[in-house]
Formats: C-alpha cells, sequence, structure tokens
C-alpha cells in the first residue's frame, strides 16, 4: 500500500498534522462516519469537551479494531467542535491516543453552532488499510 503524508515545503509544519495524505495504490479505505462522545448504551459520557473527545478516539478505535486497523491508519479526521469551546481539550485528548512515531492525518475542523443534544464535538474519519 503506499500511503504518502506529505508537507510541501512553503507550508507550515506541524507535528499535530499533515497538509495531505496521498493514497497512491488500491487499498482497503474505511469511511468511518461522525462520532460523539457517547457510550455503548449511546449516553454521553460527561460534560466537558476533553471527556467527550477521549470517547469518540475509543470509538473510533473499536470500529477500525473491528476491521483489522488501528487509529494509525486513519489519514484524514474531520472535526466538529460546539462554538464556544476550545479545542485545547481534544488536542490534549488526542495528544493522549496518537504515537507520535506514526505520521499524523490531515485535519479539518470546525466551529459549530450545535451538535445533538449535550454533545460537544463529532469527528468523522477516512482510514487506509
Amino acid at each position: 500500500m503506499g500511503v504518502r503524508h506529505i508537507n510541501p515545503e512553503g507550508l507550515h509544519r506541524s507535528p499535530a498534522f499533515s497538509q495531505a495524505v496521498v493514497v497512491e495504490q488500491p487499498a482497503k479505505t474505511i469511511y468511518i462516519g461522525g462520532q460523539n462522545g457517547v457510550d455503548a448504551d449511546g449516553k454521553v459520557v460527561g460534560p466537558t469537551l476533553g471527556e467527550q473527545a477521549r470517547q469518540v478516539f475509543r470509538n473510533l478505535a473499536t470500529i477500525l479494531e473491528s476491521e483489522g486497523a488501528s487509529l494509525a491508519n486513519i489519514v484524514h479526521w474531520s472535526i466538529a467542535v460546539v462554538d464556544g469551546h476550545t479545542f485545547d481539550e481534544g488536542v490534549a485528548a488526542f495528544q493522549e491516543v496518537w504515537n507520535r512515531a506514526d505520521p499524523p492525518p490531515a485535519i479539518t475542523v470546525h466551529f459549530v453552532a450545535g451538535l445533538g443534544p449535550g454533545f460537544l464535538v463529532e469527528i468523522d474519519a477516512v482510514a487506509v488499510v
């Protein structure tokens, strides 16, 4: 499988994200729908963005593991955060689960007026195995 994380000269280089990810050969691709900070019973796990983000990453990991993959296979996340909240707690949660030896995915963050009741963050992802 040919996956390249690219950060061309002339663009900001960050340890937290890649500017783009190129998949060069046919590969298994997993498109993960928006995950919220809910447990297996569908209940919101806590009132803070950090608690919810940690659960989102657990949910993502569970989905990926069911397909023989891991968070390291994610090439793109799209993150929605409810306006009025900073994503600092979400970044901290990401740093808890992301292996810094792995190239970071491309990331898009949106601040939105609202999500479902009690939800502060939602993340969808694309993984390549």
